[in-house]
């Protein structure tokens, strides 16, 4: 009919995507082959037609898909909103650095009371977030040892003060060199990167720093730009931490008005870890952002975790669990992409221990998908209210309110 938008018929042909990722310092990269991969595979699977083109021309990273979906023709403009620069500058820290880094955030999470309520509220992303503390005190431990034994052994060959002077020398040596290699082989123990990880999350003690702070402000501008131009729907997709950055960025771009006459605004949160920081207690903006959004008839927020991902606070209302739910929440609907249904169990006996790779699974194909298929939601016919209308969220959602610090900014 004439005159009708997608906010009336909840249909698209056009629509922009803005990805935001989590720490990840291979940010643009992954994610463009996640899709360039992933998205034929799924459309294989699922008998519909997927094309990725070049990325939009005032796009820093992104790409274009034509797709053929429920016999319709949509394009779609992605783009990944990266902050990888930022990431990058946080990682780069001696090993010293990295062991003080290691216990001042150990401190803020046990000081805070966070720890002990985000074990009560889920215990596989907790333990997710001791690991590298175990890991890296571990390492400390066998390097520590093996420069005793070694020292020790100088010493009984030369006695007096020249064999204590090398056996500290000697053992010194052999630990420090011990450190370097677990540090050269991180990529095989994730320990540094998990921890510089929580380390930049909790790092004032829940508040967002300040470099982080101008970027997700340059996010916002680009996507209120999107906002005000032609098109059917514009989705924000954040994964993992970057589901905290999507949190704040549409809730300020919200409140600071949105055009008459626009695309309609969606929220897709992946393998979301928002109690990680909005149970601290200066996570004061994100607990406002997130009460503040619950509630918006402008967007449409929809969560999406698995129990089988034990990276993600899964099923975890992020605003519930948080305990600042106002009166007349609507969002997010929280539903499961049940990885023990959605994949072949064939698969699933492959990937159930893969921890990290499965937590990226949100963003590849599936065996058996139900309504979670995220090539559709990206590149399909129908908008993301219009796709979950009528959706009930998952039974075994998690609602308790577990944080010791609700105050809001």
């Amino acid at each position: 009919m004439a005159g009708l938008t997608a906010r009336d018929t909840g249909q698209v042909r056009q629509r922009r995507v803005f990805y935001i990722p989590g720490f990840d310092p291979l940010q643009t990269r992954r994610y463009r082959q996640f899709y360039r991969t992933e998205g034929p595979a799924q459309a294989a699977i699922s008998g519909y037609a997927l094309e990725m083109g070049r990325k939009r021309g005032d796009a820093a990273h992104g790409w274009s898909v034509n797709a053929q979906i429920d016999g319709e023709s949509v394009s779609a403009e992605v783009e990944v909103l990266a902050w990888a620069d930022i990431i990058g500058g946080s990682m780069r820290r001696t090993i010293p650095a990295t062991y003080g880094q290691m216990l001042r955030t150990t401190w803020i999470y046990v000081a805070s009371g966070a720890l002990f309520r985000l074990g009560r509220l889920r215990k596989g992303p907790t333990l997710a977030a001791l690991y590298p503390v175990v890991m890296l005190t571990l390492q400390a431990v066998l390097a520590g040892l093996s420069g005793w034994g070694i020292g020790l052994g100088v010493v009984m060959v030369l006695p007096g003060w020249a064999g204590v002077i090398a056996g500290w020398g000697a053992g010194l040596a052999l630990a420090w060199a011990m450190l370097r290699l677990f540090q050269r082989a991180d990529r095989r123990f994730l320990a540094y990167y998990l921890m510089h990880d929580y380390a930049f999350s909790a790092g004032l003690w829940g508040a967002y720093p300040p470099s982080l702070e101008v970027r997700m402000a340059e996010f916002a501008a680009r996507v209120r730009a999107a906002m005000e131009e032609e098109g059917d729907e514009v989705l924000v997709v954040g994964h993992s931490s970057g589901a905290i950055l999507a949190v704040s960025i549409l809730a300020e771009l919200i409140r600071s008005g949105l055009p008459a006459r626009g695309p309609v605004l969606s929220l897709l949160t992946l393998g979301q870890v928002v109690p990680m920081v909005s149970f601290l207690p200066e996570a004061k903006r994100l607990r406002a952002d997130l009460a503040f959004l619950s509630t918006r008839e402008e967007v449409t927020w929809v969560d999406v975790t698995a129990p089988g991902d034990g990276c993600a606070f899964a099923l975890c209302d992020p605003v519930a669990v948080t305990g600042v739910a106002p009166e007349g929440k609507r969002w997010p609907l929280v539903i499961s992409c049940a990885f023990t249904q959605t994949f072949s169990p064939e698969r699933w006996r492959r990937m159930r221990f893969r921890w990290f790779r499965l937590h990226f699974q949100y963003m590849c194909a599936f065996d058996r998908p139900g309504d979670y298929d995220y090539f559709r939601i990206t590149a399909g016919p129908l908008t993301l209210r219009a796709r979950y209308a009528g959706r009930a969220p998952s039974k075994s959602r998690i609602e308790r309110a577990l944080s010791g610090h609700r105050s809001m900014a």
